[in-house]
């Protein structure tokens, strides 16, 4: 996977971690020296710290680093968790390296990436409070509906004709509504109300 990302001329390798405090440790000294990726690829399965806990620890400690999340199909306790960390997205360990990339680039323009296979069970089960999108305006449904298309904040501007700062204003009033952490669980709760077709 290293040698695919080394032959792209738009990706920077700025390092490789064994495990999440190996990776927490290494992200602390690129932040002294403003170096800090914009992007984390995480493992959820990582010895020492696991990648739930150091997805965490990596939104709390660094909000503007985005995190997408590896897993095998049947660790989907994990994904929750991941998402609920703040992860921007997820796919499955076994991922062409071409779908990996995609991921990682949608993280980068603030998108949501979601594994379709996977998406489809956990819209089933995510854990979120009951609330509809009828407590929503109809502009914030537009802006959710959006979002579960991967939009970025600056796409939504330009779709709606507001600034980029009226989106991410938009976009956190309806995660605060629903009551949801992050862009990934907003595009799964749509799925899941029927506000946009399942992947």
């Amino acid at each position: 996977m290293r040698a695919f990302f080394e032959m792209l001329p738009d990706i920077e390798i700025r390092g490789e971690a064994s495990d999440g405090r190996s990776a927490l440790d290494q992200l602390a000294v690129m932040a002294a020296h403003d170096e800090l990726p914009d992007v984390v690829l995480m493992d959820l399965l990582m010895p020492r710290l696991d990648g739930i806990a150091t997805t965490k620890a990596i939104k709390q400690q660094y909000p503007s680093v985005e995190v997408v999340a590896l897993t095998s199909f049947s660790e989907a306790e994990r994904v929750h968790g991941a998402l609920e960390a703040g992860a921007a997205g997820y796919l499955l360990k076994d991922a062409e390296a071409e779908q990996v990339v995609a991921a990682v680039r949608a993280a980068y323009r603030g998108q949501v990436h979601l594994d379709p296979v996977v998406a489809r069970k956990l819209t089933r089960s995510l854990v979120a409070p009951q609330r509809t999108a009828t407590a929503l305006t109809n502009r914030e449904r537009e802006i959710l509906v959006l979002v579960a298309q991967g939009r970025s904040n600056r796409d939504i501007a330009k779709a709606l004709v507001i600034s980029e700062r009226t989106a991410r204003t938009h976009v956190s009033n309806v995660l605060a509504k629903l009551g949801l952490a992050s862009r990934t669980q907003a595009a799964l709760w749509a799925v899941r109300e029927g506000l946009v077709p399942g992947a």
